[in-house]
């Protein structure tokens, strides 16, 4: 069970990873305007709102690895904090900005987060 709890705390962080990507590199391209669903001008005046975003989503990304790296206790601690924030953060968003984020945010961050508790 140990080894689905990490591999799904792996996949939410890739996940953040590239959620980082997409809202801070590529918020005005293509891709960025696809997920948003803004035309170019909004999208150009939402990009520091949506860089600010991308940053906080690689500091979750940040502390999953650090979960994953670091040794128990801390290790388990880290991974239950952050993956806990992933869902709390999914949960907000699905309630407040778009409900997709229900299923790619907040399901992926419970599911890595029930998996590292049965761990234990």
């Amino acid at each position: 069970m140990n080894t689905v709890a990490n591999v799904l705390v792996g996949l939410v962080a890739a996940l953040h990873v590239y959620i980082l990507v997409l809202e801070m590199f590529l918020w005005e391209k293509k891709p960025g305007r696809e997920l948003s669903g803004f035309d170019a001008a909004l999208a150009r005046t939402t990009a520091p709102l949506a860089a600010n975003q991308g940053l906080y989503n690689g500091f979750l990304a940040a502390g999953l690895i650090w979960g994953l790296i670091a040794s128990d206790p801390t290790g388990f601690a880290a991974r239950v904090f952050f993956t806990s924030c992933v869902l709390v953060a999914g949960l907000y968003g699905g309630a407040t900005a778009n409900r997709r984020i229900l299923l790619a945010q907040a399901l992926p961050g419970g599911l890595a987060l029930a998996a590292v508790l049965l761990a234990r």
